[in-house]
């Protein structure tokens, strides 16, 4: 827990005299003036920006990615409010010391000090029911809480506080940003002022590699600057950037909001028939360490909901290409699953087959279990015949074309219900011309339409 004193920049480097504390919190901002990006809250139209001004902040929470600007955001305001601010880390802390932290508010309160502005880090690591003792405090206004989480709040905290807070979205910094970001921390009385040498090609390596997170790219200038003093040249290049980003992981969160979006646009990227953006995608997966099963399952239900009797090929292909990677391993058997996402990206696409089960479903669930006509029941015993099941079925491949025209197949009460509706892409094109035909009465000559 650190409770916010005259200045928390001042005494932290009170307190890291040699300057052992990470670039990333040397040059963190002090004004809202100082951040980079998200202009649309922290411009200067910005509501979140007028409500920090206005010292009217109410409880919020920061959702955004890692190296978005949540932490520094939350010290810009423990810079600005005239509240009492205290920051928390749900990590390693618990609620034991969360009720010292709201007692100690509501004295500091009582005594005519004020509010209390309480931070807490990755909030999503409480559990519901941890979560439920902010409830009454946030209520009562002893403390207004600003909580920071890279995961979906909608998923990840109770209901009750999220109607209490106000959402703030962070996006990834734009290139913009980060450059603006990484050129301050060279000039910066506390960064890397007249200590290193940056050529322009090795800012834009840096601005590439940090992907949107500040933390990255600070850490990445970090490190090169080290090696570069090391060097005694203090000289940062973009080839020695290439060196120090041989064993650089892709950031991929297996079960945060990172695997649900990449997944995401896996899928949308193959329903949109782009090859180019189904394999980078699916390749982002790979290079994150996905289950490469998970995304082969991915493949298989897309073959079916997407293309189904437009190419019953896709499946084939897609379950083929589940089977030759499972007798395959990595990495030869990323070639059946580069094959299969492209073939089902570039195959024609229909959602007939998806949409017929559904509404089969659903008329399931209306009429229950409707009985079975006569005709279509079986009859092994003579009792059975005699009772009329098997009457009046006809038998199709004894009548013209292999049809029998005019016979009903569905329950009395679904008769004329169509679930199945094909579109008219790819092999779906001729079933939806010969299926028409075979709904239709039949034609005068007695023939096949």
């Amino acid at each position: 827990t650190v409770e916010r004193g005259p200045n928390l920049f001042e005494r932290a480097e009170r307190r890291d005299p040699e300057g052992t504390v990470p670039l990333a919190d040397r040059v963190r901002p002090r004004a809202l003036a100082e951040m980079c990006g998200h202009l649309e809250l922290l411009g200067a139209e910005g509501s979140l920006a007028q409500a920090i001004a206005d010292d009217r902040l109410g409880s919020i929470i920061l959702w955004g990615p890692p190296g978005c600007g949540k932490t520094s955001l939350a010290h810009v305001i423990a810079e600005s409010t005239r509240a009492r601010f205290v920051a928390f880390s749900a990590v390693l802390g618990g609620v034991a010391e969360l009720r010292k932290i709201v007692a100690a508010a509501k004295v500091h309160r009582q005594s005519g000090g004020g509010r209390t502005l309480l931070f807490v880090d990755e909030i999503h690591r409480f559990n519901k029911a941890q979560q439920d003792a902010f409830l009454p405090h946030v209520e009562d206004g002893s403390v207004t809480l600003i909580g920071a989480t890279t995961e979906n709040p909608s998923f990840e905290l109770n209901a009750p506080l999220l109607s209490r807070c106000t959402v703030y979205r962070l996006e990834p910094l734009t290139p913009e940003a980060v450059e603006h970001l990484v050129r301050r921390a060279l000039d910066h009385p506390q960064g890397l002022a007249e200590k290193v040498r940056v050529d322009e090609q090795a800012i834009a390596f840096i601005v590439r590699a940090a992907r949107g997170d500040a933390r990255r790219a600070l850490g990445w200038l970090e490190r090169a600057a080290l090696h570069a003093i090391r060097r005694a040249d203090g000289h940062i290049t973009a080839a020695l950037l290439e060196t120090l980003s041989a064993h650089d992981p892709i950031r991929y969160d297996k079960s945060g909001d990172e695997h649900f979006d990449v997944v995401s646009a896996f899928i949308k990227s193959m329903r949109g028939s782009d090859p180019d953006a189904a394999i980078y995608w699916m390749m982002r997966m790979v290079e994150g360490g996905e289950d490469p099963l998970f995304i082969l399952r991915r493949i298989m239900i897309f073959a079916s909901e997407d293309i189904g009797v437009a190419d019953p090929r896709a499946l084939t292909v897609a379950v083929d290409a589940d089977r030759a990677f499972r007798r395959l391993g990595m990495p030869e058997g990323l070639y059946a699953m580069a094959q299969a996402t492209i073939y089902l990206a570039c195959a024609p696409k229909s959602n007939a087959t998806n949409v017929a089960w559904h509404r089969a479903r659903e008329a399931v669930r209306e009429h229950g279990a409707l009985p079975v006509p006569l005709a279509l029941r079986n009859a092994p015993t003579g009792l059975m015949k005699q009772l009329g099941h098997g009457r009046g079925y006809r038998y199709p491949h004894d009548e013209s074309g292999g049809v029998a025209r005019g016979a009903e197949y569905l329950p009395a009460a679904l008769r004329g219900a169509q679930f199945y509706e094909p579109t008219e892409r790819g092999l779906e094109a001729k079933i939806h011309s010969w299926l028409a035909g075979v709904r239709s009465p039949k034609s005068d000559d007695g023939e096949e339409d």
